[in-house]
């Protein structure tokens, strides 16, 4: 269908259409007809009527009150009847997978002119692309799910899986080998963590927690003990299956009874008597991805002490979906395993080595949140800035007070220091062994999950001061900070309590201090 011819029109023409029945404003050099919208105003036809917009230019008015996605909205966009002639729109959007222009909007690494020891043509590319498919495929889907509490459309996971994108989730290894990871971009040999915090960062921007963690969140903290621990049947049979979107698993570690206490778990796994298989009975509690999940690595109490254990689901699983503050599109639940019958080769490690399996996932998980957490925190940042900007209060702009300015400064210096101890421990982990970062990183990992989740708080709680009314409310200006406000507690418990991480992180450095190092 050919799009309708807009005509060019002068204020002059504009301003003879200011009454009821013949309403038309200008909103950044577009002019529009609301003569029929009126009475759909959520506002009421009576602000359309007001003297100040009715036939003039209310683009101040209409972004003091309007996200600019109103304005892209089909229902919306077809209202739109000519620009003003000789004018140009005068406002910066942003196009699908664009770098944003706001300052502090995007890491330094990607602003223009700034430089990283870090990141290489490798990382632009797969950054580039991988912002592209988020913006297109996943971002719309998301804002849908978040709302109406689906799972993530298959879809959607079907499109990732035939880009690797699940796998690039793993971070680098050798599930990665013949794989042809986002069309070629970037090759496995090459694929370290810094291509992995790419797209855990890109995929962060989506602004939709509960979606985010049902988009194989389960995947992320379930699978790398598979990977790593699996036999090489157990691997050769679920790896595939997972990464390529056809089968779903998740993490089963807390419980009602044992959160952070991982040793304290009263899950119990015996075995038959003829030594073939595990009997398990217990419950998991806020597992994430857990109501639709096939497999979950299950970390039970045995007679030799902690261990983990693959289960598919089977007779005598059972999960119920748990309400919490962010969207059931994240799938958590509270599964039953009663009398469920294992093949003792499920078993992921030796018998009795669970902690030593699960210590070793830790350190990735906690790693995925902080940059998930950082990259969060700076769409807030980006919200904020323009908010201050377009919002006006007491005849100013709301940047014209000091004590905005203040708050949206501390913001900016809590998330260039988590960027910042991000990007060195990602170093880090690119440069040691697997074995070196369990003995090196863990405590580091540990105590940047804590601030950057600390951080995140006062932020979200700082960002609802600078909008108000708007920052509590679901829908509008605001509704990514009400969101961000409501759901950032997940960040601050998932992976470790901040409390339990901080004492993990000075327990690590108490057990490297010099003996003899004294004031």
């Amino acid at each position: 269908m050919a799009s309708k011819e807009l005509k060019q029109l002068t204020r002059e023409d504009v301003a003879q259409h200011n009454k009821n029945g013949d309403l038309w404003v200008i909103i950044d050099a577009k002019v529009y007809d609301l003569s029929r919208f009126k009475d759909l105003h959520p506002g009421g036809a009576a602000v359309l009527l007001d003297d100040e917009v009715a036939g003039q230019d209310a683009t101040e008015a209409f972004y003091g009150l309007h996200r600019h996605e109103v304005l892209l909205r089909p229902q919306y966009a077809r209202l739109q009847v000519g620009v003003i002639q000789g004018e140009q729109s005068s406002l910066v959007s942003r196009e699908v997978g664009q770098v944003s222009r706001v300052p502090y909007a995007e890491p330094t690494w990607l602003a223009d002119g700034y430089y990283s020891p870090y990141f290489k043509d490798s990382h632009k590319r797969l950054q580039k692309a991988i912002r592209e498919f988020v913006d297109e495929v996943i971002y719309p889907d998301a804002q849908l799910r978040e709302e109406d509490g689906k799972r993530p459309s298959l879809d959607v996971i079907h499109k990732m899986a035939d880009l690797n994108i699940h796998a690039m989730r793993m971070g680098p290894g050798k599930h990665l080998k013949g794989l042809k990871l986002m069309g070629g971009i970037v090759t496995p040999e090459e694929f370290d963590y810094f291509h992995e915090l790419v797209v855990t960062q890109e995929l962060a921007r989506i602004g939709a927690r509960g979606y985010g963690d049902g988009l194989q969140a389960g995947a992320v903290i379930g699978l790398p003990p598979v990977l790593n621990f699996g036999s090489p049947e157990v691997k050769a049979r679920v790896v595939p299956e997972v990464l390529q979107g056809k089968k779903f698993i998740s993490l089963a570690v807390s419980e009602a009874f044992a959160g952070s206490d991982v040793m304290g778990l009263q899950t119990t796994a015996t075995k038959t008597e003829d030594g073939q298989h595990w009997i398990i009975n217990g419950t998991k509690k806020w597992i994430t991805n857990g109501a639709f999940s096939d497999y979950f690595t299950v970390g039970c109490k045995t007679e030799d002490g902690f261990t983990v254990i693959l289960v598919e689901r089977s007779e005598g699983v059972d999960t119920k979906s748990i309400k919490t503050s962010y969207s059931p599109a994240a799938g958590t639940a509270y599964i039953t395993f009663d009398n469920v019958k294992v093949p003792v080769g499920n078993t992921l490690g030796a018998e009795g080595s669970g902690i030593f399996v699960m210590l070793s996932n830790f350190n990735h998980e906690r790693w995925v949140m902080c940059c998930g957490s950082a990259r969060s925190q700076r769409a807030i940042v980006e919200e904020c800035l323009k908010w201050i900007s377009q919002r006006k209060a007491f005849g100013k702009p709301l940047s014209s007070q000091a004590v905005i300015r203040s708050k949206v400064a501390a913001m900016i210096a809590r998330v260039e220091s988590v960027q910042s101890w991000l990007e060195n421990i990602t170093y880090q982990m690119c440069n040691m062994s697997y074995k070196e970062q369990s003995a090196k990183l863990a405590g580091q990992i540990a105590l940047l999950k804590m601030y950057a989740t600390q951080s995140a708080q006062e932020t979200a709680k700082d960002a609802v001061q600078i909008f108000g009314g708007r920052g509590i409310t679901r829908t509008g200006m605001g509704r990514f900070v009400e969101h961000y406000h409501r759901t950032i507690a997940f960040d601050a418990l998932l992976g470790g309590a901040e409390d339990v991480l901080g004492d993990l992180g000075v327990r690590q450095a108490m057990r490297s201090m010099p003996k003899n190092a004294r004031l």
